[in-house]
């Protein structure tokens, strides 16, 4: 064989080498593009109670909702502990009950989340420290105590509805009522809320397990919470009779808990006092 030959059928072998460095460098590129995608659109606990909560056409909670300012509220006690920034202080040998023990910080370092940044230093600049039910009270702004309503964070909801804005979730929108306009927020990306949904549905129905330290602390918050904010209806709502029957049954065994005893077993204490909390 010549040495011509010989270049030749090299160059024959080495193509389907480089052909499949190129494709697996864009399957890679095309990853890593998912990736930054996911990240964008990363939803808090308090944005995904707020888009379990928001008519998908009108951009705007029901007039009738009462429960979603404390439940988001909660939802940023929650988002803190699992972020590692606050705790509650030990049981002591008496064993005080969850709602007994005070909110501690164990660190003061931003999340990046100016709410949760925001709770946080007053959580900080606070001494003595107060339990989770007064911090809930605090932070909605449904205290007795006018001392205390320096600690409300406003517009919450518009201020959430402005993150999802940015993550293309929502839109911007004007809509008149009679005398006034407000600023509305209806969906843009459907496939946000869509996907929301179904990670709730399959938590309570395909990926069920009847031991709840197993559950994604997310997740289980979540589900505890949207149904304190009245809005885990939403996500129940397109399921079948049978299916709507026995996550709702599922729901209810989370919901009657002895949660002192669960944060006995795995800690997480300040998460277990906010479920606590709102089953009073």
């Amino acid at each position: 064989m010549s040495e011509g030959q010989l270049v030749q059928r090299r160059r024959k072998a080495e193509e389907p080498v480089a052909e499949k460095n190129e494709e697996a460098s864009g399957d890679s590129a095309q990853s890593s593009d998912q990736e930054d995608n996911d990240k964008g659109t990363r939803l808090t606990l308090m944005e995904q109670i707020l888009l379990l909560g928001l008519k998908d056409r009108e951009g705007y909670t029901s007039f009738w909702n009462d429960c979603i300012s404390s439940g988001l509220r909660g939802c940023v006690l929650v988002e803190l502990v699992l972020r590692g920034r606050i705790q509650l202080e030990g049981g002591g040998m008496r064993r005080k009950n969850l709602l007994n023990r005070k909110v501690t910080v164990k660190s003061s370092e931003p999340t990046g989340d100016v709410i949760l940044d925001e709770a946080l230093r007053h959580m900080k600049e606070t001494n003595p420290p107060e339990t989770v039910t007064s911090w809930i009270e605090y932070l909605s702004g449904e205290t007795w105590n006018p001392l205390k309503l320096r600690y409300q964070l406003r517009n919450v909801r518009e201020r959430l509805a402005k993150n999802l804005v940015e993550k293309g979730v929502l839109t911007t929108d004007k809509q008149n009522f009679l005398l006034f306009e407000i600023t509305t927020h209806p969906l843009s990306d459907g496939n946000q809320k869509t996907k929301l949904i179904k990670e709730v549905q399959e938590a309570v129905l395909g990926k069920w397990t009847n031991d709840v330290h197993r559950m994604d602390k997310k997740m289980l918050s979540l589900i505890v919470l949207a149904h304190a904010s009245d809005v885990l209806e939403n996500a129940f709502a397109p399921l079948s009779d049978q299916d709507y029957e026995v996550a709702m049954k599922r729901v209810r065994s989370l919901l009657d808990l002895d949660y002192d005893q669960q944060a006995e077993k795995k800690g997480n204490d300040v998460m277990w006092a906010v479920f606590e909390a709102f089953s009073k």
